[in-house]
């Protein structure tokens, strides 16, 4: 896969220092466990980017933009140039949550026009397993430099609640297809432990995110994922999205790994679809 890296590749590219290294790991719910577990034990060199202080923008009281909003395209190249990220940098992200996270990082570097974006396979554990250096501590701050990160925003993209209302007939038509990466349970309405509504998108389709991932949460081969989305095939545009625009990114990573071109990111997602009560909600499997 283009943008996922083996650890023996990761690790030929650390040794020649040919890539930035991004900790990407986050547990919902304990906010301060990413940080302190990069403290402990990281990839040598590596930075840290926090999913909700980083990697997301203020959260709304009113709910808008979800539990994760998109965060504001100059603040974030700001955060990558303070990184040292600029065009044509390799930039590899990791995490422990068998690539939820760094696909975010992937798939914002991507939106924001940069291409060098990759995640480790397998993550940290991998890197672990494989006998690979670690080191532990607050990590090196970046050195200072001119080159700035100049955002070039792909907003074919992105996907918002507007436009998926708008596009309500070429969803029941199948020409655009909706894809729900959640747990089936939360899908089907049956359970909900983060948002306070239950249910899908009507129209909505089910691909949990973790199907791309084999026994050992390393990403399924190019020819499983191709058999997974084969129902998709044909669809003029894929639409995918989550709990709050974060599990979505590895099967938007997928996707276009298989050769899907036209897939957006719904980055608000469920819970900011919810934060509007007159918009429909559908439970049960999508007939």
């Amino acid at each position: 896969m283009r943008h996922v890296v083996s650890p023996e590749r990761g690790y030929a590219k650390w040794k020649h220092r040919e890539a930035i290294w991004i900790d990407c790991r986050f547990t919902l719910g304990q906010p301060q466990s990413g940080s302190d577990a990069y403290v402990a034990e990281h990839i040598p060199g590596a930075y840290y980017l926090d999913l909700e202080k980083d990697l997301s923008g203020p959260k709304r009281p009113d709910g808008v933009g979800g539990r994760h909003p998109l965060p504001d395209a100059d603040a974030l190249a700001d955060t990558f140039t303070r990184l040292g990220i600029s065009s044509g940098r390799c930039v590899i992200a990791y995490d422990d949550q068998g690539g939820a996270m760094a696909s975010r990082l992937w798939w914002l570097l991507a939106y924001m026009g940069h291409d060098e974006a990759y995640v480790l396979d397998g993550g940290f554990a991998a890197w672990k397993q494989a006998g690979y250096p670690t080191a532990s501590g607050e990590g090196e701050m970046p050195q200072p430099s001119d080159a700035r990160f100049v955002p070039r925003v792909r907003s074919e993209w992105l996907a918002t609640a507007d436009y998926i209302a708008a596009n309500r007939k070429r969803i029941e038509e199948g020409r655009i297809v909706l894809l729900d990466s959640r747990e089936e349970a939360r899908y089907r309405g049956l359970a909900e432990p983060i948002d306070k509504a239950a249910g899908h998108i009507p129209g909505a389709r089910h691909s949990f995110w973790k199907a791309n991932l084999d026994a050992e949460g390393r990403f399924r081969p190019v020819k499983e994922q191709m058999k997974r989305f084969e129902p998709l095939q044909g669809a003029e545009e894929v639409i995918v999205y989550c709990g709050s625009g974060v599990t979505a990114c590895p099967n938007v990573l997928a996707l276009r790994e298989v050769g899907f071109t036209n897939v957006k990111l719904y980055a608000g997602s469920w819970s900011d679809w919810i934060s509007d009560p007159t918009r429909p909600i559908a439970t049960g499997d999508n007939k």
